[in-house]
């Protein structure tokens, strides 16, 4: 009870008999601090901001140098890139190595060997056909270093002047001959990019010119291969004894007129005769959609063209017919104009969605959009329909000249000038060489397509064109979409390109799928574009424009080629010389030539050529037979045939090749180039 009263009289007794809390612990540790611990602690906060503030701004200056060097990282690799680049062009065009499109190291050291007078297998294994007794192995060490090299961490500079064997010089040769020789395959890179030969001093530890492994494997070159290289170097123009390429030559568009008659029969005759002796192989005749069906829908007149198969018959020559499913003549031609159908035409007046469209709405009539492949909208038939019917009327009416071989093949129109491409680079909407076109994607069937696209991939903001692409007439870096490092390579950019390109292939797909039907055991052909200005920069942009997403990280042919092996269809590609405006326009019509023909090579394709300018000098057409028939290709591939577009009739005197006889000869491998015919 004491206890009870004690505790009631004072309740904070048992408080006071606990020990004391954390609270009262720092007050009573405050309370003994000295007087000067107040400031020692301000300013030890104070240095623990101060650090702070250096660290964040350490932070932020090693992140710039980190993305500084991640920019001299590119830029090196960038550099290296492009002495590759130029070592591979000058192998190929002066030292004549025939390396494919996307050579890796094996490619360089199996054409090293071979020039060097060696057999290379395709397993790798390496060997002269040589009875002499063998004392060393220079070779294979060599090309042993030159594959250790290219792993090796020394500084590369460019070589300023191509690399050619033949001008190189060459030393006794007795001593390197191996017998045989395996190619290690760990040698090999993934890619060429890896092929660049480091110089290095033979005093400071950097390698020199002189003691490069490539210049001492030329310096083992036997002296008697040495001799006839010498002497094939004085005969470059003899085409004699090499395979023969049919020649075949475009009749004038005008010998039929819009009601489908032959306009000079008599005229005709004598340009045919003419032809004739020249010793062409046959000619290729346009048939126009626009003059067959030209009034009526399914309503086929082709009695102008049976006269006119009936002439060329009586001359015993070949003939090849063009499905033209597009508009000629609305530039400044001067020659005669052939539209589209007229009935086409009246349907566009209220539908212009049928032909393709810009980005600031101005259509296109030279050929239909392909986004109306599949829409009814033709008087309740599709794009393709058209296209079908059209073709089987054409070989139903002239079965007889199929059965009897005069008719020897078909070519598919696919696009505006027979090509397959946009039409993104038209005269009539005032587009001029070296402009890079404009996207043609803006009507609305084919906005249609990019929307369901842009959704399937789940971004449907994506269902645009880009706006930064410039003008007809714009140059790559004045854009923000094809310039260097432009959004042509961003997310969005490769998603649209892909999908402008896809487009151009199931239009390609969907046609052959309907001619391969209508045109059995008939060859067909499709005619490939040559667009090759601004080749040299990254984003390729007039091939963009024209639907090859062929940038410099990509193979744009590929899958194109892929369609066309699929329906077995002939790639005739346009070929282009150079000329001086080519080089402001960062053009290269050799390296896209050599891309497209070897890639269509390689692909199993049957390849053929045809002019791309209407006036060759001498010079231009050795050029065009050495494409024909490239000398040094091991597997000696050359065009199937070779279609010469005349810029107008023979008999006006204006046929600028210098000699067309003379080039029809050196195509046939019937005489010397160094030889006046």
């Amino acid at each position: 009870m004491n206890t009870i009263e004690n505790i009631d009289e004072n309740p904070n007794q048992e408080l006071l008999t606990q020990p004391p809390t954390q609270t009262q612990n720092q007050t009573q540790s405050h309370s003994r601090r000295p007087r000067g611990f107040a400031a020692t602690a301000a300013a030890a906060a104070a240095n623990n901001n101060s650090n702070n503030n250096n660290n964040n701004a350490s932070s932020g200056k090693g992140k710039k140098e980190r993305e500084k060097e991640k920019e001299r990282t590119k830029l090196r690799e960038r550099h290296r890139r492009a002495i590759t680049s130029r070592m591979l062009a000058g192998l190929r065009q002066y030292g004549n190595f025939p390396l494919p499109a996307r050579a890796d190291m094996n490619d360089v050291l199996a054409a090293l060997a071979r020039e060097a007078g060696w057999t290379v297998e395709p397993d790798g294994t390496t060997y002269r056909l040589s009875n002499q007794s063998q004392s060393h192995h220079h070779l294979h060490q060599q090309m042993a270093a030159a594959a250790a090299t290219t792993t090796a961490a020394f500084p590369v500079r460019s070589v300023e002047s191509p690399l050619s064997v033949k001008n190189c010089s060459v030393k006794a040769s007795v001593e390197c001959q191996p017998s045989v020789l395996r190619i290690d395959e760990s040698l090999s890179p993934a890619s060429f990019d890896s092929v660049v030969i480091p110089e290095r001093d033979s005093r400071g530890g950097e390698f020199n010119a002189s003691t490069s492994p490539i210049n001492n494997s030329v310096e083992c070159l036997e002296a008697d291969q040495l001799i006839q290289d010498v002497r094939a170097g004085e005969h470059e123009d003899d085409f004699t004894g090499t395979p023969y390429i049919p020649v075949y030559v475009m009749l004038a568009n005008h010998v039929i007129n819009n009601f489908c008659q032959l306009v000079d029969p008599e005229l005709l005759r004598q340009e045919i005769s003419d032809m004739k002796a020249l010793n062409v192989d046959g000619v290729i005749v346009n048939c126009w959609w626009g003059i067959v069906e030209g009034w009526n829908p399914q309503k086929y007149a082709w009695s102008g063209y049976r006269e006119l198969f009936n002439i060329i018959r009586e001359f015993n020559l070949k003939v090849q017919v063009v499905m033209a499913f597009h508009e000629y003549g609305a530039n400044d031609s001067g020659d005669a104009w052939i539209s589209l159908p007229q009935w086409v035409m009246e349907i566009g007046k209220g539908n212009q969605d049928i032909f393709f469209t810009d980005r600031e709405g101005r259509r296109n009539t030279e050929c239909l959009s392909w986004g109306v492949d599949k829409e009814r909208v033709l008087n309740g038939r599709t794009g393709i329909e058209v296209y079908f019917d059209f073709m089987r009327s054409f070989r139903t009416e002239f079965d007889d000249l199929f059965v009897a071989g005069l008719i020897c093949a078909v070519e598919i129109g696919l696009g505006p000038s027979r090509e397959l491409k946009y039409p993104s680079l038209s005269e009539r909407m005032g587009w001029r060489y070296p402009g890079i076109g404009e996207f043609q994607c803006y009507d609305r069937y084919l906005q249609q397509s990019l929307r369901k696209a842009a959704k399937l991939r789940g971004h449907s903001f994506w269902a645009r064109g880009p706006d930064n692409a410039g003008q007809y007439n714009s140059l790559p870096h004045e854009t923000g979409f094809f310039c260097e490092r432009g959004d042509y390579d961003s997310y969005y950019g490769r998603f649209f390109l892909n999908w402008y390109a896809q487009t151009l292939i199931d239009h390609t797909d969907n046609v052959l799928s309907l001619a391969s039907l209508a045109f059995e055991e008939t060859k067909i052909i499709v005619k490939v574009p040559g667009v090759y200005w601004w080749y040299k920069t990254a984003s390729h942009a007039a091939e963009l424009t024209a639907g090859y997403y062929n940038p410099s990280n990509q193979d744009g042919y590929a899958p194109v080629f892929e369609v066309l092996k699929k329906h077995s269809v002939t790639m005739k590609f346009v070929c282009a010389v150079p000329s001086l405006q080519d080089q402001e326009a960062l053009a290269d019509p050799e390296g896209l030539s050599w891309q497209v023909l070897n890639l269509a090579w390689d692909r199993g394709l049957a390849v053929a050529g045809e002019n791309a300018l209407s006036c060759y000098d001498r010079e231009g057409c050795m050029r065009v037979v050495e494409m024909a028939k490239p000398r040094n290709d091991p597997d000696r591939r050359h065009f199937s045939f070779f279609m010469y577009q005349q810029p107008s009739s023979l008999l006006q005197g204006t046929i600028c090749f210098s000699d067309l006889g003379y080039f029809i000869k050196c195509m046939h491998g019937d005489i010397a180039g160094d030889l006046l015919p």
